[in-house]
């Protein structure tokens, strides 16, 4: 796992392997995904994600804006950060991976069902888990080339 320290100076440092593993693992922060679309122009889209020690996975329906974007340009850069004092996040860039395959995802999504809903049995978690069992969405992977960390609890706050 390859950190930079995204601090400002003074205001803190960058989280350790460890530190940055556990916040992407044991947040329930929306990640903000950044894609090109079509006209080369920046779209940020807002994502429930699950990190599993290596790697973030999101759910997105197959007719989704962020999923044109990604099928024309696999290059992504991610941001999850809290907006709460002492400021603290993650960001990156990576590449994503688009699975079709409904037998993998459905573990993926019920991961992300269970981090954000905290069960399987509830009206958003099987509209989702049915989207996925339709065909309707998709899973992507993405395979980050770093992450940038910041952390201004270890600083002047």
């Amino acid at each position: 796992m390859k950190i930079l320290n995204a601090s400002e100076p003074g205001l803190g440092s960058s989280m350790t392997e460890e530190e940055t593993r556990d916040f992407l693992s044991n947040t329930r922060l929306f990640a903000r995904l950044g894609t090109i679309d079509e006209k080369t122009d920046p779209n940020v889209h807002p994502v429930w994600y699950y990190f599993d020690n290596e790697r973030i996975y999101f759910q997105t329906g197959k007719n989704s804006k962020k999923l044109r974007n990604i099928k024309n340009k696999n290059n992504i850069y991610f941001c999850i950060d809290q907006t709460n004092l002492p400021y603290k996040g993650v960001r990156g860039k990576g590449t994503a991976i688009i699975s079709e395959d409904i037998n993998k995802n459905i573990p993926i999504v019920e991961k992300i069902m269970l981090k954000y809903t905290g069960s399987l049995d509830n009206n958003m978690a099987r509209f989702l888990m049915d989207s996925l069992k339709r065909g309707e969405s998709v899973i992507i992977e993405i395979i980050p080339h770093f992450y940038a960390t910041w952390d201004n609890s270890k600083g002047a706050m």
